[in-house]
């Protein structure tokens, strides 16, 4: 439904890669990561092994540890929380805009506490999170903002690339993400501390060969990794846009299904919909869609059907001062449908005749 979008350019290319022997770390890595920082405008970008080593390094690069708090929408995927953990660090969760599924800012003023060190702002589904909001909330503080950009390649706010808003973000190239390296992720930011910290921090704390300041770890891509996310951030816009063609369909075939609740666009944001997620009314109606939907060969996703708060691996390590109903609410009803680059009009018009089947002949 959400699948890796790989032409004959990076094919030609990592063999290239391959047949040079040079596998490691080196001029691929350097010009993924340099290209990358222009497109997002940011002075740097380290490239690291995964995008839940990203934020992991992101936060310890701010000194956060134990007796910290670190603020998170309660829906989001599990490494957005889980990072905060492995850094040392509690996890406030933090109730969504049910317009957006964005962290709720209103919500996130009154959950703050004297140790609160840090907000991670996901761009759930490629949408653009309240940025202004959250700014507003944080005025006169000292806590961090964070990006956590695993969905948002290319997502602009109010004209500005995501990942360039907070003091550090934090990217994914897994499979199925905008960008793809397969597995990877990356590091952003305009600051020299942080981006040194990464850098050693990566490589054994390596400062030249065979000599270490710090303790460090392996958390370095190849260049097979390095040539797939360079050819495709070359066509990263492209292929965003035809996610935006994409989503302009089902927007115009789908409106007007009582049942359905479609994705927005705030008027700040360009959306790239990693996810083109839909809030299905009724109680089991969303399951039953899916499963309708899924005996016709369609394939559909529940992102995400248990929210923060609600994951028995964090709960010692939750800080809750409130009920969470949103993301509850939201658990229970948004259905994501299939969205990638490689759809063709005819395959997006196929799911929307099986879903208005479906309401057609539905009985509630």
């Amino acid at each position: 439904m959400n699948s890796p979008y790989i032409t004959e350019d990076e094919v030609r290319e990592v063999v290239k890669v391959l047949r040079s022997g040079n596998l490691a770390a080196g001029e691929y890595t350097r010009l993924f990561e340099e290209s990358f920082a222009r497109y997002l405008g940011v002075r740097h970008v380290l490239t690291v092994s995964n995008g839940t080593v990203a934020l992991y390094l992101a936060l310890k690069a701010l000194g956060i540890g134990p007796g910290d708090e670190v603020a998170v929408p309660d829906f989001t995927f599990f490494a957005t929380a889980s990072s905060v953990v492995l850094a040392g660090g509690r996890v406030i969760p933090v109730d969504i805009d049910l317009e957006t599924y964005n962290i709720d800012p209103n919500d996130l003023r009154e959950r703050l506490t004297g140790k609160t060190k840090a907000v991670i702002l996901v761009h759930l589904y490629g949408q653009p999170a309240d940025v202004d909001g959250v700014r507003e909330v944080l005025d006169g503080k000292t806590v961090f903002l964070i990006e956590d950009c695993a969905q948002s390649h290319g997502a602009e706010y109010k004209g500005v690339k995501t990942g360039s808003l907070g003091v550090v973000a934090a990217f994914s190239f897994y499979a199925t993400k905008n960008l793809t390296m397969g597995e990877g992720g990356a590091v952003a930011t305009n600051r020299d501390d942080i981006a040194e910290y990464v850098k050693l921090q990566r490589n054994h704390g390596q400062v030249e060969k065979y000599f270490h300041s710090v303790i460090g770890w392996n958390f370095r891509i190849t260049d097979l990794q390095a040539v797939l996310g360079y050819v495709q951030l070359a066509k990263l816009d492209k292929m965003n846009e035809r996610r935006r063609a994409i989503a302009k369909i089902y927007n115009e075939e789908l409106t007007g299904i009582k049942f359905l609740k479609l994705p927005v666009e705030k008027s700040y944001a360009k959306h790239v919909y990693h996810q083109y997620t839909v809030w299905v009314h009724g109680d089991g109606v969303r399951d039953r869609l899916s499963e309708f939907l899924r005996a016709r060969g369609v394939q559909t996703a529940v992102h995400y059907p248990n929210p923060v708060h609600m994951q028995p691996a964090l709960r010692d390590y939750l800080v809750m001062s409130r009920k969470l109903v949103n993301s509850v609410e939201a658990s229970k009803h948004v259905l994501s449908l299939p969205m990638h680059p490689g759809l063709s009009d005819e395959d997006v018009l196929t799911v929307v005749e099986y879903i208005k089947e479906f309401f057609r002949d539905l009985k509630v």
